[in-house]
């Protein structure tokens, strides 16, 4: 998305769906829409400590990933008794969380967590926020200048894009496929948003270490109903396909319903970002679908923590340096059929 099109197009009613990339979080046992309980400390980091108030700031939970963003955080600072979680109102308007922003500021917060419409335009008021003593982590969708916040977290685009061809490069060549027809279906469109360039960057690079290439591709926004025109037009434009890999599991739910319109059987999909509906339509085995690579919004999660330790001056127990980074990228991790159990409780609902 452009940036001001929030991560997966949430202005337009996208992530992505998402779910994508994403989540309402739940413990192993019953996947669901809440975040999953954090994992036991390897160290004392988790013991109650100094009691300290976190602001949260992000866009409007109108697309499945970016509401279980909002989840995963206020779910993660209810584990702590030393927290007191200070949300303000979401909002897709960048005027209206630049002064949702600014009362968080002014009620002196420990520090705050925002993940911005668009980093560029709340860029202004994060450096607000750091002058005046107040840490910021900033989630996903980054300011511009690194002065404006203490630590970023987020996913790795490119990374996804890597991990999706990969699985399709791999899978064409040890079925023997020579020059396969791969097809592409974006978020928003190549020219207008970093992550979709990123993504297809890096899904290009891992092709081109087997020797394929992308046949077509087309952005889809985001949407379930832009998923699926998208998906329509490209099954009648291409008789036969070999792979096709779709950013967004929250736009793959229109992608799938064309493709199972059109009665289309005779490649693979990968997905992307780790929706449930998505994991389970891969843990069925019956489906095109076979893969997705994750884009977890269980970064919100990670950031509360993060927030709380920086606050208190606390470093990652798991590291040797007493500060917490000042970057952490996510992994993007491939679910398959043979390892779907494990990453349930950590879907995001579509």
């Amino acid at each position: 998305m452009t940036e001001n099109v929030a991560r997966r197009g949430f202005l337009i009613g996208g992530v992505a769906l998402v779910a994508a990339g994403c989540t309402s979080n739940v413990p192993a046992a019953a996947p669901s829409s809440a975040a999953p309980a954090p994992a036991p400390a390897a160290s004392g980091n988790d013991e109650p400590g100094q009691k300290v108030v976190i602001g949260f700031s992000a866009p409007a939970a109108d697309h499945g990933w970016i509401a279980a963003i909002a989840k995963n955080a206020e779910a993660t600072a209810k584990q702590y008794a030393d927290i007191e979680f200070k949300p303000v109102e979401p909002t897709n308007d960048i005027n209206a969380q630049i002064s949702a922003v600014e009362s968080l500021i002014a009620a002196k917060v420990a520090a705050l967590v925002i993940l911005p419409n668009d980093g560029q335009q709340l860029n202004q008021v994060a450096l607000q926020a750091t002058n005046a003593g107040i840490p910021v982590v900033n989630l996903d969708r980054v300011f511009p200048d690194k002065l404006a916040y203490r630590t970023w977290i987020g996913g790795d685009n490119y990374g996804m894009g890597v991990a999706a061809g990969h699985h399709v490069g791999k899978k064409l060549k040890d079925k023997g496929v020579t020059n396969p027809v791969i097809v592409e279906i974006q978020g928003i469109g190549i020219a207008t948003l970093p992550l979709t360039q990123d993504r297809s960057k890096g899904f290009a690079d891992a092709l081109k270490t087997y020797g394929f290439s992308v046949t077509a591709k087309q952005d889809a926004k985001f949407t379930v109903e832009t998923g699926n025109q998208v998906a329509a037009s490209l099954l009648q434009a291409h008789k036969k396909i070999d792979a096709l890999w779709n950013h967004d599991d929250d736009q793959g739910v229109g992608v799938l319903a064309a493709i199972k319109e059109a009665g289309r059987t005779e490649f693979f999909m990968v997905g992307g970002a780790g929706s449930l509906n998505a994991m389970k339509e891969i843990q069925s085995g019956g489906s095109v679908l076979e893969a997705t690579v994750t884009y977890s919004p269980t970064m919100a999660s990670s950031a509360i923590k993060l927030a709380r330790l920086i606050a208190q001056g606390k470093g990652m127990g798991d590291l040797v340096e007493n500060q917490v980074p000042q970057s952490i990228t996510l992994a993007s991790e491939t679910i398959t059929k043979e390892n779907v159990e494990k990453y349930l409780p950590l879907g995001f609902e579509s």
